[in-house]
């Protein structure tokens, strides 16, 4: 078995996350001269993103939803009378304009040089395209699929036939989907029935009965994976 085919989630598997959201969010509270508004509803916001995200992983909300009511809930919470529709439509761009790579992605990429490379995020196109054109892996991408294109989302399977059709793939033993979250990439993966690499720098405890093919702490055992099917479990 060869993997030569690498599908790769992007938030918080190639990019920091975290740093994106909380640079993005500070610079859009400054704009409405509320310097101190990462700090006192950061906590709130992510709670109320995380359990819409949960939703729409298993189809009970909508993207375009998201985007507006995560912002909803968290002026109603918090007595901001700020519109939200406008807010959430600034999020998204100002997320485009922060490109914060996690350590070791570029060296791990070019380590595999010969594989062929694809994205395939739950995340907003605008946005996700923006961030990967601005950063160094640009152009090492064959396709970079969002859900909000796909009209599917992880974990459903039919996102991932979607990202095989584009690279015109049909051999599915030839593919690695390669992501931090169980619940969408690993869960996904397994749906679709493709070899799964659960990334997990933070060594979590997988608490769940979803069970990825290969689990890494660093990219270079990826890399080792690739090369020599070596499995770290």
């Amino acid at each position: 078995m060869r993997y030569d085919v690498l599908i790769f989630d992007l938030d918080d598997t190639l990019f920091d996350f975290g740093m994106t959201e909380k640079n993005a969010l500070h610079n859009l509270f400054m704009e409405y001269g509320l310097p101190n508004g990462v700090k006192d509803y950061l906590p709130s916001y992510k709670a109320i993103s995380k359990v819409l995200w949960e939703d729409l992983e298993q189809g009970r909300t909508t993207l375009a939803n998201i985007k507006v009511e995560r912002f909803k809930q968290l002026f109603l919470e918090q007595a901001l009378d700020i519109d939200a529709e406008v807010f959430g439509h600034k999020y998204i761009e100002n997320l485009g304009k922060e490109v914060h790579m996690i350590e070791g992605v570029e060296e791990m990429l070019s380590n595999l040089a010969g594989c062929r490379f694809a994205v395939l995020t739950n995340g907003f196109t605008i946005a996700q395209h923006a961030r990967i054109g601005e950063s160094s892996l640009k152009d090492l991408f064959e396709v970079i699929i969002t859900s909000e294109e796909a009209g599917y989302q992880k974990p459903q399977p039919e996102i991932f036939e979607y990202v095989l059709d584009k690279l015109k793939v049909i051999d599915k033993s030839r593919v690695l989907m390669i992501g931090d979250s169980l619940s969408s990439d690993i869960q996904g993966g397994n749906n679709f029935g493709i070899d799964t690499c659960w990334f997990n720098p933070h060594v979590k405890k997988n608490t769940t009965a979803i069970h990825p093919t290969f689990e890494i702490q660093t990219w270079d055992q990826l890399v080792e994976i690739v090369r020599k099917q070596v499995q770290y479990r």
